[in-house]
């Protein structure tokens, strides 16, 4: 059996099932190369097989090997390939359940492959590679009979739970929520708890965004001790400072504009993945600069805030006539006067610091940290 994911009860069953069809031994063979963004880690991972297999699976016919493979996402090609890849270990028998080796659905909310395509494939090849694909149906646990059953294999009016490692992730994991025991074993979902907390402690980014005075500072350090009240940790990357240690040295050509909001996002993605909060505040004028960060995190984990403040009130609010010094040529490579700020297309957030205070911009983004539930 071959997986990606954390083994939920319907995995166990197909397992079981196949063991006991043909009277054989299980390799347990998890991939635990570079796999989907997003995915559940492998050390998470291994913890959880290792828990499954002493105390649910019978030592004497079950093997739990790891193999350092990296995911294609190539459906059914993929498939045959991982035939291929276990009959070179040994294996006479692969199991092989609805959409293996799916990306899962494309831009357009549908499959990318068809979801027996890669049963169809591996039936169709092998003979050929000497290793007999054994096909199940998406299972799926039964309530009022506690039991879990091949979808097909049950009428249509029945009730039923439906078990996937997408949903594992996306309706619990990544909320913080515990996984209830018909859906994974209490030792798993223990082991996966402490990977994902509660959602009020996992972190975010919150990247904002706008020309040289709009405001982005101050609304900024004012959020921050906001949600220091809340309880939660929180790093201010603003700027001004990080070009004075983390980036120092570099100029302000596209390039180097590039490179230094690369180095925010780094430092952004390590601290959100520990949990804690990231404030960062940094003009960044070019969307696609931008848009390299936002990948750097998970989509309800990086939250851009548009500080919308036109140029004349950024320019009337120029104590230091740094705008002015930029009309006169003066300066170089200065957003909005000489070179180009690009505005969000989809902000999270857009703030308007004309008929609003910075107190009241920094509440509409901890109101709407508070809706997704990142703060108490």
């Amino acid at each position: 059996f071959q997986t990606r994911n954390p083994l939920h009860r319907g995995h166990e069953e197909i397992c079981e099932r196949a063991m006991s069809s043909i009277d054989g031994t299980l390799l347990l063979h998890p991939v635990v190369g570079m796999t989907k963004q997003g995915d559940v880690d492998a050390f998470t991972r291994v913890r959880s097989y290792k828990a499954l297999t002493e105390n649910y699976f019978d030592k004497e016919s079950s093997l739990l090997a790891l193999i350092p493979l990296a995911m294609r996402l190539a459906g059914q090609r993929e498939a045959v390939w991982h035939m291929l890849i276990r009959r070179n270990y040994g294996a006479n028998h692969f199991i092989v359940g609805r959409d293996h080796a799916s990306p899962g659905i494309d831009s357009n909310g549908t499959p990318f492959y068809e979801p027996t395509a890669a049963q169809e494939m591996a039936l169709q090849f092998s003979e050929e590679l000497g290793v007999k694909a054994l096909i199940y149906d998406e299972m799926v646990y039964l309530p009022d009979e506690d039991k879990y059953e091949e979808v097909s294999k049950i009428e249509k009016t029945r009730s039923y739970f439906s078990l996937s490692g997408t949903k594992m992730r996306e309706e619990f994991l990544k909320q913080g929520k515990k996984l209830p025991e018909w859906f994974a074993r209490p030792e798993v979902a223990d082991i996966l708890t402490q990977t994902f907390p509660p959602i009020q402690k996992q972190g975010v980014c919150i990247w904002f965004t706008g020309l040289s005075g709009a405001g982005k500072s101050t609304i900024a350090e004012i959020l921050t001790v906001l949600l220091n009240e809340c309880g939660r940790n929180v790093t201010l990357l603003d700027g001004d400072v990080v070009r004075t240690h983390l980036s120092k040295g570099l100029s302000f050509s596209r390039e180097d504009r590039d490179t230094n909001i690369s180095r925010i996002g780094f430092v952004a993605g390590e601290v959100v993945r520990h949990g804690g909060i990231t404030v960062c505040a940094a003009v960044s004028p070019y969307k696609a600069a931008r848009n390299e960060v936002r990948r750097i995190f998970e989509p309800s984990r990086f939250i851009e805030v548009f500080v919308d403040t036109p140029i004349s009130v950024c320019e009337e609010r120029d104590v230091k006539g740094i705008y002015a010094k930029a009309r006169r040529g003066e300066i170089k490579y200065f957003t909005g006067v000489n070179d180009p700020y690009e505005p969000p297309d989809k902000a999270e957030i857009v703030l308007d610091t004309v008929s609003n205070q910075a107190e009241e911009n920094a509440r509409i983004i901890l109101d709407h940290l508070k809706e997704l539930g990142l703060v108490m």
